[in-house]
């Protein structure tokens, strides 16, 4: 009867190349198996040249390239995780990094257990996330063609006529009435200004309507109307908080959500001395951002009217309960915290932590109760 000894695989990906360590079940030393194109033939060829696929285990660090290569691997039914290059154990005092210690690092750390994979998204997931950060960036791009604009007619000494808003729209009225220039360069660059503003304001536009779209009638649209019952989460937080979690069944608890986001107190204990400090920033920035951004409107007194209203209507009693009980917990609480002196950011950012418990509990409800009329 034939032996099959385990061989964990590290593998070094870049765009179009792959360094390859190969460390087999046991104590040997890993060995270098040399640098490969990034093909499917090359990648077809390796698998072959290494044995038979039940006795190979891949891995390979997280990062611009994707999850291409993963989901090649497990259509040929190759184990293989993604792993979390933050989380590597890295040796104090180790500067040289090459593309072949990389694999070897790799492929010694994957046969300890030492590596810590992450959640790989499906493509709908992948895409639905791809859609939302794009969104983001285009906001990003916003604030800055706006900061661009307002510069520019500070240094020309224009000012905002008084009572007007920025951005409302009796702002962008008085902007577009703003044609005696008395440099034609002057009036171009202030015309290319305002059009950058204006084309990003137009691709939101795009961006939203199918976000909108994704959550009335996409693959996760059942957990984004969920989520939007709660308040300060309407449909571009929904959509972004799924968006981002993809799958809130890999956290056992709500604690396990908490610290995912970065949201729980760092912590330095030694012997009976217990001390906890700033919040962790761990994980996913941007669940964090989106938690922190909705946690704000709970400083407001408890109340279902409006558009929350709206986005509650059809949906069960139970999930109707907990967004309930998340209102009148996390007003009382931010107002508690501020009694005993506390920053409003920091009550805030509790107040996150406490919301991300709450939308833990409504993804994690089950839908079968009576619906809400």
């Amino acid at each position: 009867m034939m032996e099959y000894i385990t061989k964990y695989v590290g593998l070094d990906v870049s765009k179009e190349k792959i360094a390859v360590g190969v460390a087999e079940e046991g104590r040997s030393k890993a060995r270098y198996i040399g640098m490969i194109p990034y093909t499917v033939e090359a990648i077809r060829k390796l698998i072959s040249k290494l044995g038979m696929p039940e006795q190979l285990q891949f891995c390979y660090e997280a990062g611009p390239t994707g999850y291409g290569l993963y989901r090649l691997l497990k259509s040929m039914d190759i184990e293989c995780d993604v792993v979390a290059p933050s989380l590597i154990p890295q040796k104090p005092g180790d500067r040289v990094k090459t593309d072949k210690r990389d694999a070897l690092n790799l492929a010694t750390l994957y046969r300890s257990g030492e590596l810590t994979p992450i959640y790989v998204p499906t493509e709908d997931d992948e895409a639905l996330r791809d859609l939302v950060r794009a969104r983001e960036d285009v906001k990003e791009d916003e604030l800055r063609a706006k900061q661009r604009l307002i510069k520019f007619l500070l240094r020309k000494e224009i000012k905002t006529p008084q009572g007007t808003k920025r951005w409302t729209v009796k702002y962008w009225d008085w902007l577009d009435s703003l044609k005696n220039w008395n440099r034609s360069a002057s009036r171009v660059a202030f015309q290319e200004y305002l059009q950058q503003v204006k084309e990003c304001q137009q691709r939101l536009k795009v961006l939203e309507q199918e976000i909108k779209e994704q959550a009335n009638e996409g693959v996760h649209a059942p957990m984004i109307q969920k989520l939007m019952t709660l308040r300060g989460v309407a449909v571009i937080t929904a959509t972004s908080l799924v968006a981002e979690i993809m799958s809130f069944e890999r956290f056992q608890t709500p604690n396990q959500f908490m610290a995912y986001n970065g949201l729980v107190p760092s912590e330095s204990s030694s012997g009976d001395l217990r001390r906890l400090g700033n919040i962790t920033k761990a994980g996913n920035r941007h669940v964090r951002k989106l938690l922190i951004e909705a946690a704000w409107s709970y400083r407001y007194q408890p109340a279902v009217k409006g558009e929350l209203k709206k986005r509650q209507q059809g949906q069960p009693t139970n999930i109707l309960n907990i967004s309930w009980k998340a209102q009148n917990r996390l007003h009382k609480n931010y107002f508690r915290l501020l009694g005993r002196g506390k920053e409003s950011g920091k009550a805030i950012t509790a107040v996150a932590r406490e919301l991300a418990g709450f939308i833990w509990a409504i993804a994690n409800e089950s839908d079968t109760e009576t619906q809400a009329h």
